[in-house]
């Protein structure tokens, strides 16, 4: 009897990575649905202090999240220089600023290691795993935790 398993082929994911300061992250790329340079956005008003407004996209009202204040970094004063990375979190479009798109990276799922026990909810919910890549560290992130939850309190600045 052969085993099926030793010839089978391991399964490939393809991830886009983005760049956020010095740190580098990623999602998986069919989440994503175009890239797009800044648009000025249109504020909401009591949005949580990381969903920096919304745009029209061909006609779709989208947020814009800035991902460097929701992981708790600093807010972003955009330029010509970001892009948004245009994102389907569940059957919403959502738009994530970052600083800069770097590459699609595509590798198999053993090759994600598990998020660091850190101690903390909001980081397991967040963060699916660690990727090495060449000696860089990439942070692959859950979508579904970018937007505020409908029970979780508003943070609007």
């Amino acid at each position: 009897m052969t085993d099926m398993s030793a010839n089978a082929s391991p399964t490939l994911r393809e991830l886009i990575s983005f760049r956020i300061g010095t740190q580098e992250f990623c999602v998986d790329i069919t989440s994503v649905r175009e890239i797009r340079g800044w648009t000025e956005t249109t504020l909401v008003p009591l949005a949580p202090a990381y969903v920096r407004g919304v745009i029209n996209l061909r006609g779709t009202v989208m947020p814009v999240v800035d991902m460097s204040l929701r992981l708790g970094r600093e807010r972003t004063e955009p330029n010509d220089r970001h892009v948004i990375v245009v994102t389907y979190i569940g059957d919403q479009l959502v738009g994530l600023l970052v600083d800069a798109v770097c590459e699609t990276l595509t590798l198999k799922d053993s090759d994600i290691q598990a998020a660091p026990d850190v101690g903390a909810d909001a980081v397991r919910a967040l963060v699916k795993g660690i990727i090495d890549v060449d000696g860089r560290m990439v942070t692959l992130l859950a979508l579904d935790y970018v937007l505020p939850k409908i029970d979780e309190p508003s943070q609007a600045a």
